[in-house]
């Protein structure tokens, strides 16, 4: 790091669990944000900001005037445009030193395995469980952490889903394939309130860099929080020894 590094990361530099050798693996790390929407427009800008060397943002949705109550890495002058590319921009214009790489297809199949493979951390920020099972099989396959968050209405989770730990779940384990009666809960048929997804997407982000930066201990189970009553509660999950993904 240079001069001017070690000035922008000073405050994370003088935290003893992160320190100049944390620092630099940040730098050195690459994260692929899966939806640059409510939850993917923090995760973006603060990992941006913190120093995670490359961002791969991939969301093949655009900007729609409705998605700026609550996704702020896009303005008004991005309507119409790719949200990957609006959030690229908003990335870099907070730190041009970040690699930051927009995909405006759809990432799926053989292209979604491939650029898991590729990160040494993966963040959900979709909203569709199909999207989420497979961003799932494909980290679970490579061997990548994933960070998995939700939101909707006033109600947020969050789980760390990492195959590298033997007794660590996948998101198949949380939620079994075809059991789920809200699989098509979505904030545009829903609502949600707007600092919610900041919220948890917040919270994503911090569980990547302590996945990255070797920072704490990484997440464990699954933690709900409940915004009309500012409650959190934290679940246990054991890996299901029938789950298809883990066990396939």
């Amino acid at each position: 790091m240079n001069d001017e590094a070690l000035l922008r990361y000073s405050r994370q530099i003088m935290l003893d669990a992160i320190d100049i050798e944390g620092q630099e693996r940040l730098l050195a790390g690459h994260a692929l944000v899966v939806g640059a929407g409510g939850l993917g427009s923090p995760v973006a800008l603060y990992l941006a900001a913190a120093g995670m060397g490359r961002l791969t943002l991939a969301d093949d949705d655009e900007v729609e005037l409705s998605n700026l109550q609550r996704q702020i890495a896009h303005g008004m002058a991005d309507i119409g445009r790719p949200k990957a590319e609006s959030a690229r921009d908003a990335g870099l214009a907070l730190n041009p030193d970040c690699e930051i790489r927009a995909l405006t297809s759809r990432l799926d199949g053989e292209a979604l395995r491939a650029a898991v493979a590729q990160a040494d951390v993966v963040l959900d920020c979709t909203d569709r469980f199909s999207s989420r099972y497979a961003v799932n099989e494909a980290c679970r396959h490579a061997g990548v952490p994933l960070v998995s968050g939700a939101a909707i209405r006033f109600s947020g989770q969050l789980a760390v889903f990492d195959p590298r730990d033997p007794q660590s779940p996948c998101y198949a384990c949380l939620y079994p394939p075809g059991e789920g009666g809200d699989e098509e809960l979505r904030c545009a048929e829903n609502g949600v309130v707007a600092p919610l997804v900041g919220l948890i997407g917040c919270f994503q982000a911090l569980e990547a860099i302590k996945l990255v930066s070797g920072a704490g201990s990484v997440h464990r189970g699954l933690s709900t929080f409940d915004g009309l009553t500012g409650q959190w509660r934290h679940f246990k999950v054991p890996r299901d020894p029938e789950c298809p993904v883990c066990h396939g």
